[in-house]
């Protein structure tokens, strides 16, 4: 019987699994701080493979602890940091580098760019927020033009961008779903908030190829199943 619902909770500095029974109890709960990595003064940076596995180990605990079968649980959701950034390889599943934290400062240039163009008028219309280098855009340019090959396989569909819960749901689906929410797409600087969709304009302006993109589907969906 479907007895109990997973939340996975992925923080800043920390990956957490709540236990949920059918009447919304708080049945176990599992958390792990993982590495904060600090390259340069304002940069930031986490490991999206110890991000993965932080988050798979507290998922396993919290069952094991509440000596709870997975085939007694109904739905896994997630709750992330947001605009957090990872890019990865679609074939080997692998990170082309460190995800690149919301806190991060490195894309603060070209932020200050595109305001001298005028073009933080043209993100604020269709995203509504203020161009800044807390959001993810930026960060996913910074990674193709900075990670070697990353431009040239970006162009030839071989990469995928997420936010942190694009990347866990890939990862429990053994790479089969590359999605995200409305909530985490407006968040990225990449979406248009009034159309409901990746913005053209700003992804050429960014020189973010499309098929970088994930699917936006609705906050509460069936995504995909979890692999074994």
């Amino acid at each position: 019987m479907k007895r109990y619902v997973l939340a996975l909770d992925q923080g800043t500095t920390s990956s957490r699994a709540i236990l949920f029974d059918r009447a919304g109890r708080i049945v176990r709960v599992a958390q792990q701080e993982f590495e904060q990595i600090y390259p340069k003064a304002g940069w930031v940076e986490h490991n999206a493979e110890e991000i993965w596995r932080s988050q798979l180990k507290v998922a396993q605990q919290a069952l094991s602890e509440a000596e709870v079968d997975a085939q007694e649980v109904a739905a896994i959701g997630v709750t992330n940091q947001r605009e957090t950034t990872i890019v990865w390889d679609r074939g080997s599943g692998a990170a082309i580098h460190n995800a690149i934290v919301w806190q991060c400062r490195r894309t603060a240039p070209l932020c200050e760019r595109l305001k001298a163009e005028r073009f933080d008028r043209v993100i604020r219309r269709k995203t509504g927020l203020v161009t800044d280098a807390y959001f993810s855009g930026t960060k996913v340019s910074w990674l193709l033009e900075h990670v070697p090959g990353a431009r040239k396989a970006g162009r030839a569909g071989e990469l995928a961008f997420g936010t942190v819960d694009s990347w866990l749901i890939n990862r429990l689906s053994g790479g089969k779903a590359h999605v995200t929410d409305p909530s985490n797409a407006s968040r990225t600087m990449l979406y248009d908030i009034r159309r409901n969709r990746w913005d053209e304009e700003i992804l050429t302006r960014l020189k973010i190829p499309s098929s970088l993109l994930p699917e936006v589907k609705s906050s509460s969906e069936v995504y995909a199943e979890t692999a074994a």
